[in-house]
C-alpha cells in the first residue's frame, strides 16, 4: 500500500501549469489566523503562467512546513525594522528568544498585497486568499487580521471562470474614490487565461460602521482562451483630471490597461481601447503611480512562489502620459524589453513583488510582499521607505546584504 507521503511526492512531481494557486489533492489543513477551512483534499500553490513544469518533492516530515509556506495565511507579532545599515534587526517575539527580522518586514503573511488605503484612522491592505482577506493597522507597523470581502462566491464567477470553485481570489487592489472604496480582484482558472477582474464596493472599511457592506458589482474586464492577454493582477489609478484607469496582465501579451468610468468603477465601454504598456516573457503585477509630472509603471519580472528560490524582481519605466509609452532610464520602451531594475533580492529579502505606494504628510511608503529568508521563504508583507533621486527616479535604499 502506498504511503501518503509517497503519493504526495508522485502527485506534485508531475508538475502543473498556471501562474496562480493550483489545487492538488493532499491532506486537509486548517489555519485559524486565515479564518478558513480548506477542503480536505486541497492545497494551493502558485506556479508559472508559461507552459513549463514545476517539480516538488516532499518527505512526510516536510509536508506541513511546505503547505504552510504556500498557503499565505496567518499573522505574527510585529516590530518595525527601522535600521538602515543592517539587513536584519532585532525584534521581540513571544518567548525568551530574540529572532532576526528582515528589513521592512511587518511579520504578517501576505501575498500580492494591494496598495495601502486609509479609512478614518486605520490603514488597510487586502491580499490574495480565500474571500479576499485583509489586514488593518493604526500605525503602519503592527498589522492585525481584518474581515474578508466575500463569504460566498459572486454569482457571475461560476459561469465566467467555472474552474474556480474555492472562493480563492488573487492580487486585489483598492482605491478610495469619493464616498466609497472600490476593490478590484482577479478570478482565474489555473494555467489558462480564462480570467476575470471583478469589482466590489463599500462605503467604509470599518467593520464597526453600520454602513459597512461589500456590494459586488460584477465583471469589469475578462479574457478567454483566444485572447493574447490575461485579466489578472488589477491595479487601479486616477489621473489629475479625475479619469480612472485599470492596468492588469500576467505573461501572455504582457501588461494592458483600460479606462474606467468613475461613476461606476467599470470599463467605459466593452469595446473601449485596450492599451499595451509593457512586455516580457515573464511579467505581471503592474502598478502605476504619478510623481512630479511623470507616471511610473512598476512591473514584476521573473518567477514568484518558490520561497527562497523565487526570482521575482521589480522593474520600472516612466511616461508623461498614463497610456505610455513607458521608457526606462536608458530610454528603452518597456514594450521592447526595457525596464530599469528597481527592487530585487538582497540577503533574506527575497523575490519582492506586487508593489504599491502610499503617501502621507510628505512621506512615501512602498508596500510589497517578499519571501523571508529568515522564515524559510514565507511570503511576508514589507513596507519600505521610498524616495526619489535627483533625476526623478524612485529608489528604496536597502541596507547592504551580509
Amino acid at each position: 500500500m502506498q504511503s501518503r507521503s509517497w503519493k504526495l511526492q508522485k502527485l506534485l512531481a508531475k508538475g502543473f501549469h498556471g501562474r496562480k494557486p493550483v489545487c492538488r489533492n493532499v491532506a486537509g489543513w486548517h489555519d485559524e489566523n486565515f479564518r478558513l477551512q480548506w477542503p480536505r483534499t486541497m492545497i494551493c500553490s502558485k506556479a508559472l503562467t508559461q507552459p513549463k513544469k514545476m517539480k516538488f518533492f516532499f518527505s512526510h516530515f516536510q509536508r506541513t512546513a511546505v503547505i504552510s509556506a504556500l498557503l499565505f495565511g496567518g499573522s505574527f507579532p510585529n516590530r518595525i525594522a527601522a535600521a538602515q545599515t543592517q539587513v536584519v534587526v532585532s525584534a521581540t517575539s513571544p518567548g525568551p528568544a530574540t529572532q532576526p527580522v528582515t528589513f521592512g518586514s511587518r511579520q504578517v503573511r501576505a501575498h500580492d498585497p494591494s496598495a495601502i488605503v486609509k479609512c478614518n484612522d486605520e490603514y488597510w491592505i487586502f491580499y490574495t486568499g480565500r474571500g479576499v482577506p485583509s489586514y488593518r493597522s493604526k500605525d503602519l507597523m503592527k498589522w492585525e487580521a481584518g474581515p474578508g470581502v466575500f463569504t460566498n462566491a459572486p454569482a457571475w464567477v461560476a459561469q465566467a471562470v467555472p474552474a474556480n470553485r474555492w472562493l480563492y481570489y488573487w492580487a486585489p487592489d483598492v482605491i478610495h474614490l469619493g464616498n466609497r472604496y472600490l476593490l478590484y480582484y482577479a478570478v482565474s482558472s489555473f494555467g489558462k487565461n480564462q480570467s476575470a477582474i471583478g469589482l466590489a464596493v463599500n462605503p467604509t472599511l470599518d467593520p464597526g460602521d453600520p454602513q459597512f457592506h461589500w456590494s459586488d458589482q460584477g465583471i469589469v474586464v475578462q479574457s478567454t482562451n483566444p485572447d493574447n492577454y490575461n485579466t489578472i493582477d488589477p491595479a487601479v489609478s486616477q489621473d489629475p483630471d479625475g479619469n480612472l484607469w485599470l492596468a492588469f496582465g500576467s505573461f501572455w501579451g504582457g501588461i494592458k490597461m483600460i479606462q474606467l468610468d468613475p461613476a461606476t468603477g467599470k470599463r467605459m465601454a466593452t469595446n473601449s481601447p485596450l492599451y499595451s504598456l509593457a512586455f516580457n516573457d515573464a511579467i505581471e503585477a503592474s502598478y502605476i503611480y504619478r510623481q512630479a509630472g511623470f507616471y511610473y509603471l512598476f512591473v514584476n519580472w521573473g518567477r514568484c512562489c518558490r520561497g527562497t528560490n523565487s526570482t521575482y524582481e521589480v522593474r520600472v519605466g516612466r511616461s508623461q502620459k498614463i497610456t505610455g509609452p513607458y521608457l526606462d532610464r536608458a530610454g528603452t520602451d518597456l514594450m521592447a524589453g526595457g525596464g530599469s531594475l528597481f527592487l530585487a533580492t538582497g540577503g533574506s529579502f527575497i523575490g519582492p513583488g506586487q508593489v504599491g505606494i502610499f503617501s502621507e504628510k510628505g512621506t512615501n511608503w512602498l508596500s510589497c510582499h517578499f519571501y523571508d529568508g529568515t522564515e524559510s521563504g514565507r511570503p511576508t508583507l514589507a513596507i519600505l521607505p521610498l524616495c526619489w533621486d535627483a533625476h526623478g527616479w524612485p529608489e528604496v535604499k536597502m541596507p547592504p546584504a551580509k
